[in-house]
């Protein structure tokens, strides 16, 4: 006969603890959760720039339906863009680049005219430097998309977040 080890033992009694925890997940119900159903009921409002499309458009991705004239909450997001050289060369040339991307973004409920969510959100990433200068723009370029993707994930987590929270979404 097997002993059952001592650790998978503990672990095993400590499962029936878990579910008493108060967890619960934040998309229960999938699309026709409460909070899925509240975030389609946000729009995004212009925000300036490439960067600016970049995250408006990765947002919209994410928040999955169309823009629609009933919206509850609106997004204000301002961005903040730059690109930093790191590294000289010899030459006194850049070899290395920091392109950060920042945004603060507000969530604000249309019919109260109030800001109920006022965070930031922020991103960087490296870039070599190289002897083309389109090979350059284009890693540059390609930054720019991946951290609009990112600052797109965190503006939704903490927005999804607080709507969980609020007592409409329950």
């Amino acid at each position: 006969m097997r002993r059952f080890p001592r650790s998978l033992l503990g672990i095993a009694l400590a499962l029936p603890l878990l579910a008493g925890c108060g967890l619960k997940p934040l998309y229960a119900g999938g699309s026709s959760s409460p909070v899925a159903a509240t975030l389609a009921q946000v729009e995004i409002a212009p925000i300036e720039g490439k960067a600016g499309w970049l995250v408006a458009n990765a947002l919209r991705d994410r928040l999955g339906k169309p823009q629609g004239a009933g919206a509850r909450y609106r997004l204000e997001i301002k961005l903040d863009d730059q690109i930093t050289g790191l590294a000289i060369r010899r030459d006194d040339s850049v070899a290395r680049e920091r392109r950060t991307l920042r945004a603060r973004y507000q969530l604000v409920e249309v019919g109260q005219a109030g800001v109920v969510l006022d965070a930031t959100a922020g991103s960087d990433a490296g870039i070599d430097v190289v002897g083309s200068e389109y090979a350059t723009i284009a890693a540059e370029n390609t930054a720019l998309e991946r951290l609009s993707e990112t600052i797109a994930d965190q503006i939704l987590t903490r927005v999804a977040l607080y709507v969980g929270r609020a007592p409409a979404a329950q």
